[in-house]
């Protein structure tokens, strides 16, 4: 019991010394320390089998051994460092520049600052972004903002040979629309096939709690939430922005924090990874008031789950 306080006044230590991005690289420069470290974040620093859950666990020269099933796994089994021969020291890195860059980090540029592969820079990001992934969305209550967006530029501002055809306002062909919930301070994002009715309804009535407060904006698929809940409309068509203090203009501020993101870091985006992206924006937007540090720490507690290369190549 004694060394496990002594161990986890240390890493308390190690955190209050770690408050910048060099500071971490010269921390975590061999691979026991990242161990250490991730074992404690992870199971608090008693090792929890993946397999079976159990934690009659004893220890191996090369990770752990379950008494239960007799599986043998490591620190990394069962998380978005599986199956990688990166050191952990460069995830860590990764995952601290992925979490602290307010519109994100390309694979290009944390191939050069990271020295790996722009290939492999581009899988580490993917993994990180199922990591920011939101597992259990919470119900919504209170006052929310519901917004929709479009992501895919303008058609006018494309080449004459890229223009798309009877592209013009909420068309598909060449945009891919997002819809958010915002409350609190709060975003979740979700990427739909398009804006009707009969596509957001659904999401709004397993997202937001009967009797909430829910503002939008004139469109006419929100159309019969004064059924179960308190609607509020801002018409922006007519010039208008706020009514009776309710408004849409968090929803909105987020939109374009997005927006700048992927245009001015990633350039593009396809339809089948953008759920990732806004995922990654909503995560550090939702933890935008705490410290790079600490956004760090708290991301160590949620490596679990894994994501294949083919998994993410898959058509």
């Amino acid at each position: 019991m004694g060394q496990y306080l002594s161990l986890t006044h240390n890493l308390n230590d190690m955190k209050a010394q770690i408050k910048s991005f060099p500071q971490l690289v010269n921390h975590f420069q061999d691979e026991s320390t990242c161990v250490e470290f991730l074992e404690q974040q992870r199971w608090g620093g008693t090792p929890v089998c993946p397999h079976c859950q159990a934690i009659v666990i004893y220890r191996t020269n090369r990770g752990y051994k379950c008494k239960e099933c007799l599986k043998k796994f490591s620190i990394k089994t069962g998380t978005i460092f599986e199956n990688s021969n990166i050191k952990l020291s460069t995830w860590f890195a990764a995952i601290y520049l992925a979490s602290a860059h307010k519109k994100g980090i390309s694979s290009l540029q944390l191939h050069r600052d990271l020295n790996v592969t722009q290939k492999t820079a581009w899988f580490m990001l993917h993994r990180i972004r199922e990591m920011m992934r939101k597992k259990s969305p919470s119900i919504l209550t209170g006052t929310i903002q519901a917004d929709e967006t479009f992501v895919g530029g303008k058609n006018k501002n494309r080449h004459v040979s890229k223009k798309v055809k009877e592209s013009q306002g909420r068309s598909t062909k060449d945009k891919t629309p997002v819809f958010g919930l915002r409350n609190e301070g709060k975003v979740n994002t979700e990427v739909v096939a398009n804006t009707k009715g009969k596509t957001l309804m659904p999401i709004i009535a397993s997202m937001i709690e009967r009797d909430a407060t829910v503002v939008t904006d004139e469109w006419g698929a929100y159309n019969g939430l004064n059924k179960d809940y308190q609607h509020e409309v801002i018409k922006h068509k007519d010039g208008e922005y706020v009514r009776n203090g309710f408004h849409t203009n968090g929803i909105e501020n987020f939109w374009s924090l997005l927006k700048r993101g992927i245009y001015g870091i990633y350039h593009s985006t396809s339809r089948k990874h953008l759920q990732r992206y806004c995922d990654e924006f909503s995560y550090r937007y939702n933890s935008r008031e705490i410290k790079d540090a600490e956004r760090f720490d708290v991301s160590l507690s949620q490596v679990e789950g894994g994501l294949s290369y083919k998994q993410l190549i898959k058509k």
